[in-house]
């Protein structure tokens, strides 16, 4: 179900992707460990065990969520990511706490449902080309004639056959992928139907897609498409037939609630209790909400209960003006480990820079190489980007990585304007040519907030 990472597996593999917080990517490597050695012990204590979630503290753009994400996918569990301040409290209209539970579930489902469409692709490949050869080449109708003539139709079956098989040759060949075919599709429309549910339309026994998909007939309607775009359209319609939603079912709900991971972000949002008197959603009912969910619970989804007992939740937040202390008791203490992720400075924005795998400046080099121009990143350029970067958090709102992006996206203004005027050319960004795009504005701090 998991791939069977040790967390110094894990801790590696997640610095391909992120830089520093070491201590964040430690504590998650070690809750997903325990997940693995929780489904090695006996049944009897198995339950028991119960994972231990995590509270990262950090200012934004320092990796909280990218250490969440990775994981899961390194992990291939089900992931959902989701504000906390998207929560209302119980009798105000908005979502309620158990949405997620239910989105965690659609994402499972999906998950499994594309690994099993995957498994049975070679043999919707083989039904798909024999119905496309049946348009290519249109069988013989049954003749109603006597046993006699019988005789008669044999060389003509033998002749429609060898044309079947050349036709088959040449379509593997690509030799008629500029003919077009028309096909008969579903007509996806379906009259716009809104239930308002506090709830959700999920804790209702009926599916009411299906009953209001039975009231009106389907439509079909004819489409002309090219081979390639029809072959691929009968595969996908050929793997939904062979694709047992049954067996889906089941595993993507045991995926959910064994090896779910919901990344609860902006927590200090909802942290603090209200003294005032008044309507607005109370941040301490939102957090009681949740309470049962993190503590473990049945939440009742479309595709059936699922208990959140071993689902593992891994909170994030600033915490600029509150703290974790200001959470209600009950639920800190579902939040037994807590990590504090530092600030990044100018060092760790020159290693964003250089050492991901899909970091900034490949980024840009492969757009500019759609243009014909090759970018170079100088080392002096490199530092002088992670310098202002540095500055700029220290003068203004501290977002962290995010500022990067903003930078980088003012140096290369001018270029990517121009780039496709510029095709074969070689442009190498070192510090004079950030200076020189940047100076003017940096020496501007009214005008830099705006830009940068």
């Amino acid at each position: 179900m998991e791939k069977n990472f040790t967390p110094r597996e894990l801790v590696s593999e997640l610095d391909r992707y992120i830089i520093g917080q070491e201590a964040g990517k430690k504590a998650v490597a070690v809750a997903l460990r325990n997940r693995w050695r929780r489904q090695q012990v006996a049944a009897a204590l198995k339950d028991e065990i119960s994972p231990k979630n995590i509270i990262l503290i950090g200012p934004t753009g320092v990796g909280k969520t990218e250490i969440a994400r990775r994981l899961a996918k390194l992990a291939q569990s089900p992931f959902l990511k989701i504000e906390a301040s998207k929560f209302t409290e119980v009798g105000y209209v908005g979502r309620d706490v158990e949405s997620m539970i239910r989105d965690l579930a659609e994402i499972a489902v999906n998950m499994v449902k594309e690994e099993e469409i995957s498994t049975v692709r070679v043999r919707a490949e083989e039904v798909a080309e024999e119905r496309l050869l049946d348009l290519l080449v249109p069988p013989a109708p049954e003749s109603d004639s006597d046993d006699e003539y019988e005789p008669l139709e044999m060389p003509n079956t033998r002749r429609q056959q060898a044309t079947r098989e050349k036709f088959r040759a040449m379509l593997r060949q690509g030799k008629l992928d500029e003919r077009y075919v028309e096909l008969e599709t579903a007509d996806k429309q379906m009259p716009a139907i809104e239930i308002f549910s506090s709830s959700g339309i999920e804790e209702m026994d009926v599916n009411f897609k299906d009953v209001f998909g039975n009231f009106f007939p389907k439509k079909t309607k004819r489409r002309k498409m090219k081979l390639p775009e029809a072959m691929e359209h009968l595969i996908q319609e050929e793997s939904q037939k062979l694709v047992d939603m049954d067996k889906v079912v089941k595993e993507a709900l045991l995926r959910t609630e064994q090896s779910g991971i919901i990344f609860l972000d902006e927590i200090d949002k909802i942290a603090g209790r209200e003294s005032k008197q008044g309507p607005d959603v109370s941040r301490e009912g939102v957090q009681r909400d949740i309470l049962p969910i993190v503590e473990g619970s049945a939440v009742t989804t479309k595709y059936g209960i699922v208990k959140t007992d071993h689902i593992l939740f891994v909170a994030a937040g600033a915490f600029h003006v509150s703290s974790v202390t200001d959470l209600i008791p009950e639920l800190q203490g579902r939040f037994p480990i807590r990590v504090e992720l530092q600030s990044l400075v100018m060092a760790d924005f020159v290693r964003i820079l250089t050492e991901p795998e899909n970091s900034l400046t490949r980024q840009y080099q492969a757009l500019m190489q759609t243009e014909g121009v090759e970018l170079v990143f100088d080392e002096s350029g490199i530092d002088e980007i992670a310098a202002i970067a540095a500055t700029l958090n220290q003068r203004m709102e501290n977002i962290g990585a995010r500022r990067l992006h903003t930078v980088m996206e003012r140096v290369l203004e001018e270029l990517s304007f121009r780039a496709p005027e510029m095709s074969g050319q070689r442009v190498v960004v070192d510090r004079a040519y950030v200076t020189g795009q940047l100076t003017d504005i940096l020496e501007q701090e009214d005008l830099s907030r705006y830009i940068l």
